[in-house]
């Protein structure tokens, strides 16, 4: 075990759950959010070079389904600092043996995980508490032409929501469908 708990495979190629073990005494408490030679099985040599930070109000809402596309593409460890998010992946990489599978995991301040999405799976999350704040480590800088996302609902993905979807942004309502991007990509 590492200083910081243990990494472990999810079932998307390629992805991990970090789980992360706080230290505290009578001051509070420490906890390492990211170190490259902890993280390396995942990680490897990618730097990080851009660090996000969101903030989700009501309880319901969905963000997603994100992802940069091309040689803009990254990589990113997600991570809840307040709050529950219910955390999704999508695969999108033609080439991947879970390709159009999803997973899905349960991040909170409290449980203290992280996950690892890598280049070319698309990134979402419901919050399942008012105020959820995220932070985001991310491999790539920010390209808006190489933004791109597919629809939270498409019945392809068939992702389940574990609550009802109260806020979506007019953006992510107006995602294409797997099948709408994987045509566009293909033209």
């Amino acid at each position: 075990m590492s200083s910081l708990g243990s990494l472990h495979p999810l079932a998307i190629a390629g992805a991990f759950v970090a789980q992360s073990t706080p230290r505290g005494d009578a001051r509070g408490s420490f906890m390492r959010l990211f170190c490259a030679e902890d993280f390396a099985d995942a990680h490897g040599s990618r730097q990080i070079v851009q660090i996000n930070w969101s903030h989700t109000v009501c309880p319901g809402t969905v963000r997603g389904m994100h992802f940069q596309h091309g040689d803009d593409a990254d990589a990113k460890w997600v991570r809840c600092l307040e709050g529950t998010v219910w955390d999704v992946i999508v695969d999108l990489r033609p080439e991947s043996d879970t390709f159009l599978q999803w997973q899905a995991v349960e991040l909170s301040a409290a449980n203290a995980k992280a996950v690892f999405i890598p280049e070319g799976c698309a990134h979402g999350f419901q919050s399942l508490e008012a105020d959820s704040r995220l932070l985001y480590l991310h491999t790539a800088f920010y390209e808006p032409a190489a933004e791109r996302g597919v629809a939270h609902d498409d019945p392809q993905l068939a992702i389940n929501w574990p609550r009802d979807v109260v806020l979506l942004s007019d953006r992510d309502r107006a995602l294409p469908t797997v099948q709408g991007w994987l045509d566009s990509i293909s033209d």
